[in-house]
C-alpha cells in the first residue's frame, strides 16, 4: 500500500508485499486496533528496525517474536527497550552470555540502536501486540511480512549471520540458505530455557564469521 512508511531500500526489496490481500487485511485490523485498544508499540516505530539498518547494510538478524507488551518497553527492536526501562529477563541474559562470550560488559541502556546501526537487524516476527497480552496479534499477518523480510536477505545477499534463539526463531530461519550464511541456533534466553542459550559463543563466533567475510565485526557492547 502506498501509504507504507519505511526505509526505502526496504520499500525496494518488499514493494511487492504491500500490493498482497494479506497486507491489506492487515493494515486494515491495525489500524482498528490502533484506534479502539491499547496497543504496542508505538506507530512510529513500527518498522524501526529497518529505519536503522537498511538492506544494504544487514550483517546480521537476531529473530524476536513480539514487542514488549508493557508500557514504555516496546521500541521497533527485537529483545530491546527504551533506554530508562528496567532490562526484562531475556535482554539481562544476552548482556550475560556477551560478558562471558567476549570479556567485555554491555552498555546498561537496553535500547539496542547502538547494534542495529551497525547493522544488526532485530527483528520482531510480529511488529504489533495488545497492552498486557503477549502474542495478541499472532495469525493476524505480520509473519507473512516477515517471513517476506527474511526471504529477500536469503535472496539477494550473502555471508550474514543469523541468529535463531529458541524454536519460534529456528523455524523463522529455515528458510535461510546454510551454505552462504552463517546459521546460529540456541534455546531462548528467557529464563525459562536459559540453561540452553548460556555458553552458546554466538556473538564471538558471529565477529569470527564477519571478519573471515571481510566485514567489520559488530561491536556488542
Amino acid at each position: 500500500m502506498s501509504e507504507v512508511r519505511i526505509e526505502p531500500s526496504w520499500r525496494k526489496v518488499l514493494d511487492k508485499e504491500f500490493e498482497k490481500p494479506y497486507w491489506e487485511a492487515l493494515s486494515s485490523f491495525v489500524k482498528e486496533e490502533y484506534v479502539s485498544k491499547k496497543v504496542y508499540q508505538p506507530p512510529a516505530y513500527l518498522f524501526r528496525a529497518f529505519e536503522l539498518c537498511p538492506f544494504e547494510e544487514v550483517k546480521v538478524v537476531v529473530v524476536g517474536q513480539d514487542p514488549y507488551h508493557n508500557p514504555g518497553q516496546a521500541n521497533g527492536l527485537s529483545f530491546a527497550v527504551n533506554r530508562g526501562i528496567s532490562l526484562p529477563p531475556s535482554l539481562k541474559n544476552i548482556f550475560k552470555e556477551i560478558q562471558s562470550d567476549l570479556g567485555v560488559e554491555p552498555e546498561p541502556s537496553g535500547d539496542l540502536s547502538r547494534w542495529a546501526r551497525q547493522g544488526v537487524l532485530m527483528l520482531n516476527s510480529v511488529l504489533t501486540v495488545l497492552a498486557n497480552s503477549p502474542a495478541s496479534h499472532k495469525g493476524k499477518g505480520w509473519e507473512v511480512f516477515t517471513d517476506a523480510v527474511i526471504e529477500s536477505l536469503n535472496q539477494n545477499k550473502e555471508h550474514v549471520v543469523y541468529m535463531l534463539w529458541g524454536n519460534y526463531a529456528k523455524e523463522k530461519g529455515r528458510v535461510v540458505d546454510k551454505k552462504m550464511n552463517l546459521v546460529l541456533t540456541s534455546g531462548h534466553p528467557s529464563p525459562y530455557s536459559a540453561q540452553f542459550f548460556f555458553g552458546n559463543h554466538h556473538f564471538s563466533r558471529c565477529n569470527d564469521y564477519l571478519k573471515e567475510h571481510g566485514k567489520e565485526p559488530i561491536d556488542w557492547r
